[in-house]
């Protein structure tokens, strides 16, 4: 197992953008944050070649928002890859608010490697699916395990 197999967080601060009419944080916003975990993971763990060579696509987000964040919050995105094949990888994202670690909402996503030039799905290289292993990733959550 490769040592950066395993959650992997970024930090953010709720900003006046991120909120709705309502005042709390806009469903949208999680959608972003998520796509924005998963680049920040990506780019800090996979070689320079893979990233040069390979994007990604979103072929399914499926999220629960649990609890509202305000202006002010700070979030702590976590995500990891769940189960994967030649053309799909299962990603996970959680958000916790950063004071009392309240989940406040979860993501999994299906996301497709794809050829950087011809955009056409490609299979990632060994090491890459190495430094993504699941084996010392967090368990699935309970809401998305039986999806």
């Amino acid at each position: 197992m490769h040592p950066a197999a395993q959650a992997f967080e970024i930090n953010m601060a709720v900003e006046p953008g991120d909120l709705d009419q309502l005042g709390h944080v806009n469903n949208v916003r999680y959608l972003y944050w998520v796509q924005e975990a998963a680049t920040a993971h990506w780019t800090s763990v996979a070689p320079a070649a893979d990233q040069a060579n390979v994007l990604w696509i979103v072929l399914r987000h499926e999220i629960d928002y649990l609890h509202q964040a305000f202006l002010g919050d700070n979030i702590i995105a976590r995500t990891w890859v769940g189960s994967a094949s030649r053309a799909r990888f299962e990603r996970f994202t959680e958000f916790l608010r950063e004071g009392d670690r309240t989940l406040l909402a979860k993501a999994r996503t299906i996301w497709c490697p794809i050829d950087a030039r011809k955009h056409r799905p490609v299979a990632v290289s060994p090491e890459v699916r190495a430094r993504f292993s699941v084996s010392a990733i967090p368990s699935v959550p309970a809401a998305f395990a039986h999806r």
